[in-house]
């Protein structure tokens, strides 16, 4: 491990959690996904334990079996404007789709934050798994799971070419001569593609970090192609240390392939610890959260992820029923890890479902323990940090607490903030303006 190599974190701001029960917590403000106070204190406390960046996940499509969270929520821009004027170090990432938006205004909301936070934004790139998403946007047919990522490609390319309209210096802004701009610093791109025609020039400058940081959370072979060719960081999700290496290596690889450089992409797992101050105290708030489901609940989660495939038909104890074809054009990599734990471990559609719900994690224990874990993952090039969740409602403050401290008594955590950019702290580079470069490398070959 090199020296140098510091532990990154990431805060999942949730609402009133990721599970159908979470809410009805006694310590869970029931309107919190609404409730901007529980955002700010939420981003404010991983703020305090000098985190990289909060993330606000994001759908486009509910019915009445969607978890409570989904149904009543921030849209990610918008919270992240307001969060941008409570904090002063930490990023600020969002969701948006690619396959429900135009890139010109895209390009225009995350530059608009990245200027307004001083260079702290970050878009997560996602393609809409869910089929109902297309019954609101006017669009026809939801797109394939390939035909989404291909025009997620094209879609960053527009993205990023916008983001370079203007070079750094292109805004003069000299009262005495009266000249605003250098012209000669303004580009339009004049993109004509198979999915997309646009012209900008983009009417907002590069910022502090040059361009938003690209969050990337597919786990598909499309998904995995598509971080390590664009992606800055990636948003993943794993049960065991193997399975995080594996991926971890794939995605670096593939990223070399594509002539970039190992250190160019940033490796985060979600996890959602549980501490205690002793395992049985750990175990004890796992199980006020696992109590609060009834498989009712639990089949209508397991559904979401098969595109609100109705569970309720089959019976509950016979093995996990045979589902070819269901969920392929949603959650891919999931419904297919599902299918095939299901079928490798003989589990019932009752132990499918439970364990959806309630998934056990393993940085479960007291602060030392979950330490330990964590410090395994990063050391053994499982991750290259972790993006936090808070499945039992003290989940943040405690691993802020507790937890921190440890990581950094031993070296392998920040004390405090490096730098002001969200790219800098996470320690990926900040892309060149391509006409910028254009010119520079004309001037070398003179």
């Amino acid at each position: 491990m090199a020296k140098n190599r510091q532990i990154k974190f990431g805060a999942i701001i949730h609402g009133v959690g990721g599970s159908m029960t979470t809410w009805r917590h006694p310590e869970v403000p029931a309107d919190a996904s609404v409730n901007f106070e529980f955002y700010k204190t939420q981003a404010q406390k991983a703020e305090e334990g000098k985190f990289d960046l909060v993330f606000i996940a994001d759908g486009l499509f509910i019915n009445e079996k969607s978890i409570p969270h989904f149904l009543n929520r921030f849209e990610p821009i918008t919270i992240l404007s307001a969060l941008a004027g409570v904090t002063k170090h930490i990023g600020l990432v969002g969701t948006l789709s690619t396959s429900y938006s135009e890139p010109f205004t895209v390009a225009r909301q995350f530059s608009s934050i990245d200027h307004i936070s001083g260079g702290r934004a970050g878009w997560n790139v996602v393609t809409s798994p869910l089929e109902g998403s297309a019954l609101n946007f006017n669009k026809g047919e939801h797109p394939s799971h390939p035909q989404r990522y291909k025009i997620a490609d094209e879609y960053l390319q527009v993205t990023k070419g916008l983001w370079d309209s203007w070079e750094e210096d292109a805004f003069i802004r000299d009262k005495e001569t009266g000249v605003f701009f250098d012209p000669e610093k303004l580009h339009t791109l004049n993109h004509k593609g198979e999915f997309f025609s646009v012209q900008g020039p983009l009417n907002i400058g590069r910022s502090k970090q040059g361009q938003p940081v690209i969050f990337q959370a597919g786990s598909s072979e499309d998904g995995k192609n598509l971080a390590a060719k664009e992606a800055d960081a990636v948003f993943t999700g794993h049960e065991t240390l193997e399975e995080a290496q594996q991926f971890y290596r794939d995605v670096k690889e593939r990223a070399v392939r594509y002539g970039r450089s190992e250190e160019d992409i940033v490796i985060l797992p979600g996890i959602s610890p549980i501490i205690g101050s002793t395992t049985e105290e750990a175990e004890r708030k796992y199980e006020e959260i696992t109590n609060l489901v009834t498989i009712e609940a639990a089949l209508k989660y397991l559904g979401r992820f098969f595109d609100h495939h109705d569970f309720s038909q089959y019976p509950l104890d016979e093995p996990f029923p045979e589902l070819d074809g269901i969920g392929s054009n949603a959650f891919r990599s999931g419904t297919d890890k599902i299918k095939r734990t299901a079928k490798e471990q003989n589990l019932t559609l009752r132990e499918v479902a439970l364990r959806s719900a309630t998934p056990r994690t393993s940085f479960i224990g007291t602060a030392e323990q979950v330490a330990d874990r964590v410090q395994e993952w990063f050391e053994r090039k499982g991750a290259d940090g972790f993006i936090i969740g808070s499945d039992v409602p003290s989940g943040l403050h405690d691993f802020v607490n507790l937890v921190v401290p440890i990581l950094q008594e031993r070296g392998i955590y920040r004390q405090d903030y490096e730098f002001s950019t969200l790219r800098e702290n996470l320690g990926v580079p900040i892309p060149e303006n391509r006409y910028t470069a254009a010119r520079s490398k004309v001037k070398v070959d003179a």
